[in-house]
């Protein structure tokens, strides 16, 4: 609980900081729907991630009770410098290194083909980020291209990957999770497949969701294109927060994972709605103070910038929840910034800043296994625990 409350409080400001810097939604409204959507998003999308922390990151071993202690301890104690000190602490490269060192103090063997996947996703992410932003933020500098069709146009996109997210609650008798598209088609009409588990009927209810997003939000644009553009960083956040929980819990309940399905015989929606309650408290004690300094640099960035950081946050962290993998958001919205900034012939950020930010995210990886190795020895050692 004190990891999803660090979690909830370090890990989900991004999403609307760009809605308070446009003075769109109080600070304090906003901690509340970031508590509230990142709770259901770890509900109904966590399970993925979770199942990585727990069991893919060691092998031959099962993470014991007191080696979930120490990972946790170890990532909630690097989290917490981050939400006090003001740095940007990577919870994903904390919690994997705390997961991994405490896994090999264990006696667990490296799980390297896992560790590939993940390093070349994290390699990836500034890449993936920096290119989307880059196109989104030149789409909506182009003066043939007017705002009431590029902030429409990317509505459309969102809409359109909603209609394919995986969510716990919606019935599937294929898979553990659905999506809107296969339920549409399900209710509706399916049609011939045209690729591996993809209907024509699911592709026609993506094609409508996507029109539907950029029919709302033109009428909403006609009326007022400063409200229109408002309108759409508010569901951009909630968006991307949703995704935010449903990609952060997995690192607060991952560790619990054996805990609390082979020795207690829960359900992995109980591991998942603590989470999911601890992420909700974290958001709304801690989130404002962070919510007001990340707000200020948006509102430096400017709202066509912002939106261009969060278009990739979306997409990436539905791609991670997808694949299993943990990620940082902070990792993400950087190369974003970047990736927006370059657009307009500029990064925006120094270089030494982002020297010194990925120098601690290096750091953070290397001392967070340090740490979670050395713990878990103390701690059984103390306690007489093999």
């Amino acid at each position: 609980m004190v990891t999803a409350w660090t979690l909830g409080a370090n890990s989900n400001s991004p999403p609307f900081a760009p809605a308070i810097g446009a003075n769109a939604i109080p600070t304090m409204r906003a901690a509340f729907l970031i508590g509230v959507l990142a709770a259901l998003g770890a509900v109904t999308q966590g399970g993925s991630i979770s199942e990585t922390v727990g069991a893919g990151l060691i092998l031959g071993v099962d993470f014991t009770a007191l080696a979930a202690a120490a990972g946790l301890l170890t990532a909630a104690t690097f989290m917490g410098i981050g939400i006090y000190s003001g740095y940007p602490i990577p919870a994903a490269f904390a919690t994997t290194g705390a997961m991994v060192g405490v896994g090999l103090s264990l006696g667990g063997d490296p799980a390297y083909a896992t560790y590939r996947r993940i390093g070349t996703f994290w390699v990836m992410v500034p890449v993936m980020s920096g290119s989307v932003a880059y196109g989104t933020a030149t789409l909506l500098r182009r003066d043939d291209v007017p705002d009431r069709v590029g902030v429409p146009l990317l509505a459309a996109i969102v809409g359109a990957i909603l209609a394919n997210v995986r969510i716990g609650v919606i019935p599937d008798p294929t898979a553990e999770q659905g999506t809107l598209a296969r339920l549409a088609a399900r209710w509706t009409w399916s049609g011939p497949q045209i690729a591996a588990g993809y209907d024509l009927g699911m592709a026609l209810a993506t094609v409508a969701l996507g029109v539907g997003a950029f029919l709302w939000l033109r009428r909403r644009m006609e009326r007022s294109v400063e409200q229109g553009i408002r309108t759409f960083l508010l569901v951009l956040g909630s968006v991307v927060a949703y995704s935010s929980g449903g990609s952060q819990v997995g690192l607060a309940t991952g560790p619990l994972e054996f805990l609390f399905s082979e020795q207690l015989g829960l359900p992995g929606i109980v591991l998942l709605v603590m989470g999911g309650t601890g992420i909700l408290a974290g958001a709304w004690m801690g989130a404002p103070r962070l919510l007001q300094a990340t707000a200020r640099e948006y509102a430096q960035l400017g709202v066509r910038r912002s939106i261009a950081a969060l278009v990739p946050g979306f997409i990436i962290a539905q791609l991670a929840i997808a694949l299993g993998i943990p990620i940082s958001f902070n990792n993400i919205i950087l190369s974003g910034v970047i990736g927006g900034g370059l657009s307009a012939g500029s990064a925006g950020v120094s270089r030494r800043k982002i020297g010194v930010t990925l120098l601690f995210w290096v750091l953070t990886l290397v001392s967070s296994m340090l740490l979670g190795f050395g713990l878990y020895r103390v701690l059984s050692a103390g306690l007489g625990v093999a």
